[in-house]
């Protein structure tokens, strides 16, 4: 059996599927503060916990023979963090903590871990490979760079097997169109583009067009959620054989407006959009250097074009289920 912790939420629910789909046994644990019940597949065992509950991890490990984990259980709101750090060391770190107790405890040494390309902070070239000094700027990435040392640690001192995979811009959503983004709040742009172009949502707003790139808007690499399943799937089955961390991305940076215009595209519409200053901590550029998980994984994404990509989205976002 495989444990996917934090199997509800957006990327969890995504691997989930595609591991029950390449045969997989899984269990899922999940405190549902962020995730949703509906986006579990019903082939997987579900449990409500929490890592902070040691004696709920305990009878899990104790009730299933687990032979890896997978582990995406987070708070991931960068700045919520920033005024709330408090809830993010104690969640992320401590719940990790808690999760490997319970691993050694019952001599499970495998796990895939959600990481950030957020642990690299300010970008001082692009694109970034796994050799890039990590500076995270928000708690949020010093709380994934944390995990990431301790994972190191544990692998020296116990023998844990371990990948940090380092995503960026996780977007679009599975083609069946039963699962896909919903976070609440949404932060991210792809959805609240779409979410503007339905009118769900009033105006997006774009934040800066005098950055240093071609159209003057910021630059990211958008990565497809099901690339990012195969990708966890295929790092469990190699933990074997290495440990370590690995980006995941496509190496291709759209810039802001061509997200708003390939979008607009993709669902016929014209978005409403208010162009006004900066925010503090926006890098022009950030995308990465894919080129160890093609090496190790011998991984590459299937979905480049960002317009692909976006209509997995707006797919989605005009059936969502939850």
């Amino acid at each position: 059996m495989i444990l996917i912790v934090g199997g509800a939420g957006y990327i969890g629910s995504h691997t989930l599927k595609h591991l029950l789909d390449q045969g997989y046994e899984c269990i899922v644990v999940d405190n549902l503060v962020y995730g949703h019940k509906d986006a579990i597949d019903d082939r997987a065992v579900f449990i409500q916990a929490d890592l902070m509950d040691k004696e709920s991890l305990s009878s899990i490990f104790e009730s299933f023979c687990i032979k890896a984990v997978i582990h995406f259980a987070a708070f991931a709101y960068v700045g919520e963090s920033v005024t709330n750090p408090q809830k993010y060391y104690q969640n992320n770190v401590c719940g990790t903590l808690n999760l490997l107790d319970i691993m050694l405890e019952n001599n499970v040494k495998k796990i895939v871990f959600s990481s950030t390309c957020a642990t690299y902070g300010e970008p001082q070239y692009t694109p970034i490979d796994e050799k890039h000094i990590q500076n995270p700027i928000n708690p949020y990435g010093h709380s994934k760079l944390m995990i990431e040392q301790i994972f190191a640690d544990y692998n020296k001192a116990y023998g844990l097997q371990y990948i940090a995979l380092r995503y960026f811009n996780a977007a679009g959503a599975n083609k069946n169109g039963l699962i896909g983004e919903s976070h609440t709040p949404e932060t991210h742009l792809i959805p609240l583009v779409l979410k503007a172009i339905k009118g769900d949502i009033s105006i997006i707003k774009v934040f800066g067009t005098d950055y240093e790139t071609p159209d003057g808007t910021c630059i990211r690499d958008y990565v497809h959620v099901d690339d990012l399943a195969i990708a966890h799937r295929i790092a469990m089955e190699k933990l074997d054989s290495y440990s370590g961390y690995i980006n995941l991305g496509t190496g291709i940076g759209n810039s802001v407006k061509e997200i708003i215009r390939a979008a607009e595209i993709v669902s016929g519409k014209t978005c409403p959009v208010e162009y006004t200053t900066r925010r503090a901590g926006d890098p022009a550029r950030l995308f990465a250097d894919n080129s160890k998980a093609k090496d190790i994984l011998e991984w590459r994404p299937e979905y480049i074009e960002i317009r692909d990509i976006i209509q997995t989205a707006w797919d989605w976002e005009n059936n969502r289920k939850y």
